[in-house]
């Protein structure tokens, strides 16, 4: 498997579990229980997920010059 597919299998999974832990917060946000264990337990998750997913980012980047590349050409100009 190339590192290209090594990239879209781990993001895909962490990708997974952070919109999972952000969909759980939001529903209770709808429940209107923004109080107690669960919540605790609900931000901790989405917390730990989205320091995963930025781990896994930070690393990459830095180890694999094609996303470089492809962020810098691939939405346009940032500039103006």
């Amino acid at each position: 498997m190339s590192n290209q597919d090594d990239f879209r299998f781990q993001s895909h999974y962490l990708l997974l579990e952070l919109d999972a832990a952000t969909n759980h917060l939001m529903m209770l946000v709808s429940a209107r229980q923004v109080k107690g264990y669960p919540w605790d337990e609900a931000a901790k998750r989405q917390k730990l997920a989205y320091e995963a997913w930025a781990a896994f980012l930070l690393q990459e980047t830095d180890s694999m010059p094609f996303l470089t590349e492809q962020a810098t050409g691939s939405y346009g100009s940032l500039g103006g």
